[in-house]
């Protein structure tokens, strides 16, 4: 009988500890999305990203303990995305507004916007959100718009701790 509970007992926690592992933080991932405003073709950013990733990154590099009880909160999501994600073109940075966050479900989603006119063609995407904390990190830049021509251009960068830069193009495989 001992024998039996033993093994009873060793294999729930076997399969606990399956559990467990299987709903653990494995995956990390973010995206961003990309878009030219038709009307005032200003670029309109949105970038998605787990909320505690977030705050483990800013705590790691400021050496602080961080949450959303902490003082200057926002300030330091804001100078993190602002560190992290730029654009630029002809190595001159696109100034880009910083127009607030949310955290939804655990999602920090946050918001930026062009100041000026800029079109996707050759605009170089720098994204280290979150590579350098996590080496697994992969993100992934949608965009759309439309090319100098006028011709819908719109595609995906993915970026991850190899590659934290990459040049909007034209592509023919549309």
């Amino acid at each position: 009988m001992v024998k039996r509970f033993s093994k009873y007992l060793i294999a729930i926690s076997f399969y606990m500890g399956l559990v467990a592992s299987a709903t653990g933080h494995t995956y990390f991932f973010g995206v961003s999305e990309l878009n030219v405003n038709p009307e005032t073709q200003h670029l309109e950013i949105i970038h998605q990203y787990t909320g505690h990733d977030i705050e483990n990154a800013i705590a790691q590099s400021k050496q602080i303990h961080f949450s959303a009880e902490h003082k200057h909160y926002d300030l330091y999501i804001q100078q993190y995305f602002e560190r992290q994600f730029t654009l630029s073109r002809n190595q001159v940075n696109i100034p880009l507004n910083w127009l607030g966050f949310e955290v939804i479900s655990g999602k920090v989603i946050a918001y930026q916007e062009s100041q000026q006119q800029s079109f996707l063609p050759q605009l170089v995407v720098k994204n280290a959100i979150l590579i350098d904390t996590y080496p697994k990190q992969v993100n992934t830049v949608n965009f759309q718009g439309k090319d100098l021509q006028g011709v819908a251009l719109f595609g995906s960068l993915t970026f991850d701790y190899r590659i934290k830069e990459a040049i909007i193009t034209p592509q023919t495989d549309h």
